[in-house]
């Protein structure tokens, strides 16, 4: 179908203008508010003691959190690939559970299971604190991330077949040098994607990891909970706007990462 000159620049028209009131101006916004009284203000906002440990407990949250779902995520892609099995579809399902339940209600499932008088509540009998702990933010971060390495790599394996893992299978190579020497390089970009995706997640994570987490600054709060903190509790806007762009350029630089690794795997 043929399009008029008009018709294209009206829709781009409109496209744009779309981004501009739902994306630019709210960005725009906040870093105005941040940067109105200058860097050195901004930088005193970001650098307060309770500042950097929301920013350390948020990438050691990612630290955990990312080991586990790249295990996971490749062992699970594979038997969804390469397995043929009873329950096959439940799993498929249960992959993209993450996608369709609310944050919150991961929260609230966390804290009847894992609640001093939940399912497993007894663990805290043993000096094991999950709830309003590490453990359960970190539980909860690894829920609602769980389906994004998974996702990026089973396409892949069924992009490149299992041809080559046969040919080296009769040739006498073990199941580990296979997928080391095979699989793995075959589906590097496609993990790498899924590790990037599972990062930004997982930094910007709120609703289940505020259910499961104390708050108390210094302890166990996110940068996510501390933006909320600053705004909601402190009533200090231009410390949470502060800590909003801290939080907005990694996920810049993540974003930006993502798109280099897209057109990368694109022309190889």
């Amino acid at each position: 179908m043929k399009i008029s000159p008009w018709a294209r620049i009206s829709l781009r028209t409109i496209v744009l203008g779309y981004l501009f009131v739902l994306l630019i101006v709210p960005i725009g916004v906040i870093l105005y508010r941040t940067f109105e009284h200058g860097f050195v203000a901004f930088y005193h906002a970001i650098s307060t003691p309770a500042a950097i440990s929301a920013l350390n407990l948020s990438l050691l949250i990612v630290a955990i959190v990312v080991p586990i779902n790249v295990i996971f995520g490749i062992v699970t892609a594979l038997a969804l690939v390469r397995g043929r099995f009873p329950g096959r579809g439940l799993l498929q399902s249960v992959v993209d559970l993450p996608f369709a339940v609310s944050p919150i209600v991961v929260g609230v499932s966390l804290i009847l299971l894992w609640g001093a008088n939940g399912w497993f509540g007894g663990v805290e009998s043993l000096g094991f604190k999950v709830i309003f702990g590490l453990p359960g933010m970190v539980i909860a971060t690894i829920f609602v991330t769980l389906p994004f390495v998974v996702r990026e790599v089973e396409p892949v394996l069924h992009e490149i077949g299992d041809e080559q893992e046969q040919a080296a299978a009769t040739l006498g190579a073990s199941k580990w040098q296979t997928f080391s020497r095979i699989t793995l390089p075959a589906i590097r970009w496609g993990l790498t994607y899924g590790i990037v995706l599972t990062v930004a997640r997982a930094l910007g994570e709120f609703g289940a990891v505020i259910m499961v987490s104390s708050g108390i600054p210094g302890q166990s709060q996110t940068l996510t909970l501390l933006v909320h903190s600053r705004y909601i509790d402190d009533h200090n806007t231009f410390g949470a706007y502060a800590a909003a762009t801290l939080l907005m350029s990694i996920a810049v630089v993540t974003l930006l990462l993502m798109t280099l690794l897209d057109r990368k795997r694109s022309t190889t």
